[in-house]
């Protein structure tokens, strides 16, 4: 399969619709800096009080937090805007508290910040801008955000075109367990696109995705292993 079929259709998703439905204001996700043990019991207390139906004192509490800095708070009030949750919910209000959670180093935040900037749910296109905190969320940890650093530098869209790059981010994506960076590093490796070719390497990285459910990746298994077999030592 072309690798260009594989990379991850970021602009046709709606993806902040997506990533919400997913990421309800009560989960707090660990890639988060870490707070005093008196703030989280807060959050955790706010988080269990949104979790029970209690909208309004659930936003009370989210936004003494946010006053007080915690960026977890900010993000989850961003959410609520964004959800409808609160009586006058505000697209430009939701997208200041995103970008405050992002700035107090919330990954979660920063990867969904970066992608309602590269489809435009928070206003204008700003695939500049997306880049800038894909990268941060990247370093930080999120694989999701790995993959999309991947697919920007294999596609020049945001970034620079740079398969080395690109192999780079697919990689740390794989090693977190993306299924699909894994299938598009044994390609590149296969190809020696961005990479020197290796088609062992290839052939672990696709035994990596065959394993992890991939169906494509059986059958480059097979391919691979009856081209290695001809090669020697």
């Amino acid at each position: 399969m072309p690798i260009a079929r594989r990379l991850r259709p970021w602009l046709l998703l709606c993806a902040l619709c997506s990533v919400l439905a997913q990421a309800a204001p009560a989960l707090t996700p660990a890639l988060t800096p870490a707070l005093t043990p008196a703030l989280q019991a807060e959050l955790d207390r706010a988080v269990h009080t949104y979790e029970a139906g209690r909208v309004a004192p659930a936003r009370a509490a989210f936004e003494s937090l946010a006053r007080r800095g915690v960026p977890a708070a900010a993000y989850n009030l961003a959410v609520m805007h964004l959800r409808g949750e609160l009586p006058q919910p505000d697209l430009a209000q939701a997208r200041r508290l995103l970008e405050r959670a992002a700035a107090g180093g919330f990954v979660t935040a920063q990867f969904t910040l970066a992608l309602a900037l590269e489809n435009g749910d928070l206003g204008p296109r700003d695939l500049a801008t997306a880049h800038r905190w894909y990268a941060l969320a990247a370093a930080g940890g999120s694989v999701d955000a790995q993959v999309a650093m991947g697919t920007a530098h294999y596609l020049g869209r945001g970034a620079v075109k740079d398969p080395a790059r690109a192999v780079h981010w697919f990689r740390e994506a794989a090693k977190g367990g993306d299924v699909g960076a894994m299938y598009l590093l044994a390609s590149m490796y296969e190809q020696g696109d961005g990479v020197e070719r290796d088609l062992r390497l290839a052939r672990y990285w696709y035994a990596a995705a065959a394993r992890s459910g991939d169906e494509a990746a059986p059958d480059k298994l097979r391919q691979l292993d009856a081209l290695l077999a001809g090669v020697p030592g």
